[in-house]
């Protein structure tokens, strides 16, 4: 018998298609799902459009799939960490959107709580803001940076229910509970997985509302950078 939302990495794949749009938690490797990016490379899955911080390490988390050219476009706050992404854009190989940080998340977040978008300031009159929707609100314009939503949002936490309540593990959490709400079908991969009631309410950063699917992790290949 299923235990309600908990599958295996398998089963977690078939939902995973060519030419999907893909969100995922991290900030340089830290928080990304190390299981389900790995299963993604294994499936063979390419044209992928891919939403998050930024590009990873080329041989550490989301960079893996980045560096082996399964990614078409990639939307991220910057792509410094790992070189092989900026050789790939360089090269006409990887469509790259840039989006500041903050401005990243906000998008991101609006794209969860469905909003359109954001108003923001930054990079007006410049070539950042080239082709972008301008409005006045009170004597002030703002750039319309549009609401960013995907097919699957992955995610990486440190415990899970059954339902799909997750918590996280300190700054591991990063970025993990904004994209957990933005995507049509949310997989998150934990470190441990407990019955329902055994989360003290109080923990639980992501409600299991917005969870699909919650798989066990076979273990994370970022520990390092804490090292």
């Amino acid at each position: 018998m299923k235990l309600m939302k908990v599958f295996t990495l398998d089963e977690a794949l078939t939902n995973i298609k060519d030419g999907m749009t893909i969100m995922y938690g991290g900030f340089g490797g830290v928080g990304n799902p190390p299981t389900l990016i790995n299963g993604i490379l294994t499936k063979g899955s390419k044209e992928l459009t891919l939403i998050g911080n930024d590009a990873g390490f080329p041989n550490i988390g989301i960079g893996k799939l980045i560096s082996q050219g399964r990614a078409k476009r990639l939307i991220a706050s910057h792509i410094g960490s790992n070189p092989v992404a900026g050789k790939l854009m360089s090269d006409g190989k990887l469509d790259v959107e840039f989006s500041p940080q903050g401005t990243l998340v906000e998008r991101i977040r609006s794209g969860g709580m469905g909003i359109g978008g954001v108003l923001v300031d930054i990079g007006m009159n410049t070539s950042f803001s080239e082709n972008k929707k301008v409005v006045e609100v009170d004597g002030r314009q703002y750039l319309i940076e549009a609401a960013l939503t995907a097919d699957i949002s992955i995610v990486f936490a440190k415990k899970a229910d059954t339902y799909g309540n997750l918590i996280y593990d300190k700054s591991a959490r990063n970025t993990n509970p904004l994209i957990a709400m933005a995507g049509d079908l949310t997989i998150a991969e934990v470190e441990e997985i407990v019955p329902v009631g055994q989360l003290e309410p109080e923990e639980i950063i992501t409600p299991g509302a917005f969870v699909d699917i919650v798989i066990q992790t076979e273990g994370v290949d970022w520990k390092w950078v804490w090292e």
